[in-house]
């Protein structure tokens, strides 16, 4: 028992020993760091651009390859920060830029005119590549647009649509340089693909805005796409024929005096579809040489109805002495 609780204590202490080894080397492990922190080092670092207050009737174009190269000497701490956060220069359009007829320009001497600003304190340049940089910029252009819906929907047996779909919003504003925002006549949405539909359509369908469009701005990313949907129907009516643009001095003899008319329709509004609804007509203008047969065409239709269509496709006819 006794022999136990001895082996037991100087495992404790030898456990502690070890402990406190690693204690002192992690402190001695910071300590370095923190020693080789504290030193200046000297390096050349990528800057990216960082614009404000560039004019609202001007747009910059991509300029995605306007980065500066700065040589500069400060502590290791600087250098860490670096490490961990992207490094900017921000170049402020309304002081730091001249103007001229198509471009912006920007000259190094201005990030040293600003270095403590910039890049904070304890920081000494050496040197800035390139040293003047060329902002390309355009004239604003803000342009309406109308939105293109791109659909693959699949209606369940016997409904289908009462209406057009309805989009909200049915355009958008796109706003970008003149050059490059007059070429966009319209803007289609993804396609919206439904199938067995037999309910009323409400969802939102997001726009398939241009690819690389930095330079552009849109104020719509998505629509709201919606529809009405009915049972419907198909029905058959008997409608008069009627031959127009005969000569006056001809007598002319046709069968049959009527035709079928099929046509689509919601349930709803069955009852409410007439033969008045319907014209049929053929045109005696039409007629080719040793034709001895009219086309009958509908040429007014309800507006309840869909798809209609003359099921008569010859209408026979002899002309009278």
């Amino acid at each position: 028992m006794i022999r136990k609780l001895k082996k037991e204590i100087l495992l404790s202490i030898r456990n502690k020993k070890i402990n406190i080894f690693f204690l002192f080397l992690l402190l001695a492990f910071i300590i370095l760091i923190f020693t080789k922190l504290s030193k200046d080092y000297t390096n050349t670092i990528t800057f990216n651009i960082n614009k404000i207050n560039v004019p609202q009737e001007n747009v910059i174009l991509n300029d995605s390859n306007a980065k500066l190269k700065v040589t500069l000497k400060t502590h290791g701490f600087k250098w860490l920060s670096y490490y961990f956060f992207e490094p900017k220069i921000t170049i402020d359009f309304s002081k730091d830029v001249k103007k001229t007829k198509s471009v912006f320009i920007w000259d190094k001497a201005k990030a040293y005119m600003y270095s403590d600003k910039q890049f904070g304190d304890n920081v000494e340049i050496f040197n800035i590549f390139p040293d003047t940089l060329l902002f390309r910029y355009d004239v604003n252009l803000v342009k309406k647009i109308p939105v293109i819906l791109n659909t693959d929907v699949k209606f369940a047996s016997g409904f289908d649509l009462t209406d057009n779909y309805k989009l909200n919003p049915d355009s958008i504003v796109v706003i970008g340089p003149k050059i490059i925002a007059s070429k966009i006549k319209n803007i289609k949405t993804e396609k919206l693909i439904l199938n067995d539909v037999k309910s009323n359509i409400l969802s939102k369908i997001k726009l398939k805005l241009p690819k690389n469009n930095q330079d552009l701005k849109f104020s719509a990313s998505e629509i709201e796409v919606s529809a009405t949907i009915e049972k419907y129907t198909e029905g058959t009516l008997k409608i008069p024929v009627t031959v127009v643009n005969v000569p006056k001095e001809m007598t002319l003899n046709y069968f049959p005096k009527e035709v079928n008319v099929t046509y689509y329709t919601s349930l709803k509004d069955f009852k409410n579809v007439t033969a008045k609804d319907f014209a049929v007509e053929c045109d005696f203008n039409t007629i080719e040489k040793e034709q001895a047969y009219l086309i009958p065409k509908l040429t007014k239709t309800s507006k309840l109805v869909k798809n209609a269509k003359v099921n008569q496709q010859r209408i026979e006819f002899i002309i009278l002495e």
